[in-house]
């Protein structure tokens, strides 16, 4: 196993899947990029804490300790666009969600090396994803692989205005039968959180790769505006590209403060998993 790669394998027909919590940068960028600050600074923070309690119920949990910024894990292999037409970063961003360039001139990845990322992390990740659905769908006629995001609330080159809470994603609901989606649903709108599905995220690549309802896979991807469990930068700021910056970003965990959203999730997984476990 890569010292980058976590699996910690349970035997429920859940999958919880962490693409963009880690922070390791290539030794090499840290002379390549503006900053590592900037390299960091769209980072699920702190989700795998938020998920902890995931092996407690049975579930497996596949998350890499990489940055987003070596590779995106949870973007199209070919390059391919998972919102054509609209703003979003690359397999292997050059750019914060804010536009701001990641590197110095003439230091962003070439073919040659977005294929050697591709190799060395994108395809192990997806390698361990593949077994661990194989494994358990021996096992179980179903299995929900769940993929877990936040994202912070305010972005005004990837979306208008401030996100709603909870962001359900399930390929406009191609990716997962319309009995999971609506339990989800359920749980988010009787949490007091605001909620949208299918909205401005949609799920993304992996969400959309290995949702197959009909061959017993229910993917479903759950984007958390990071309000909710973090205290994001001064509200009278949003909007502003400077809201956000090393002095205030990221916010540290608060378990008091993420209390409610621990308990929403820890219910959405539980439903997850009772539906999969219902013939």
């Amino acid at each position: 196993m890569h010292s980058w790669l976590h699996v910690e394998r349970g035997d429920a027909p859940l999958i919880v899947s962490i693409p963009h919590a880690g922070q390791e940068l290539l030794p090499e960028m840290e002379r390549q990029v503006a900053s590592a600050w900037l390299a960091r600074k769209d980072t699920d923070w702190h989700v795998e804490q938020l998920y902890d309690f995931a092996p407690e119920m049975g579930a497996t949990v596949v998350r890499t300790a990489m940055s987003r910024s070596v590779i995106d894990v949870n973007r199209d292999p070919s390059g391919r666009s998972l919102y054509p037409g609209k703003a979003t970063t690359e397999l292997c961003p050059t750019t914060t969600f804010d536009g701001e360039a990641l590197y110095r001139p003439g230091n962003a990845p070439n073919a040659a090396e977005i294929g050697r990322r591709r190799r060395a992390f994108f395809e192990p990740y997806h390698t361990a994803l593949k077994a661990e659905i194989a494994r358990l769908r021996e096992q179980h006629a179903k299995v929900v692989l769940f993929e877990a995001h936040s994202i912070r609330s305010i972005v005004p080159r990837l979306f208008e205005g401030v996100l709603p809470d909870f962001n359900i994603g399930t390929n406009s609901g191609d990716s997962c039968d319309t009995a999971l989606t609506a339990m989800v649903e359920a749980i988010c709108d009787s949490s007091g959180f605001s909620r949208v599905s299918n909205g401005r995220f949609k799920g993304g690549w992996t969400t959309r790769h290995y949702g197959k309802p009909e061959n017993g896979v229910h993917a479903i991807q759950l984007e958390l505006a990071c309000r909710c469990y973090l205290h994001e930068p001064n509200e009278e700021r949003w909007g502003s590209n400077t809201q956000y910056n090393r002095d205030n970003w990221p916010a540290p965990y608060d378990e008091e403060h993420a209390a409610p959203v621990r308990t929403a999730v820890y219910n959405i997984l539980r439903a997850c998993k009772r539906f999969a476990e219902t013939p």
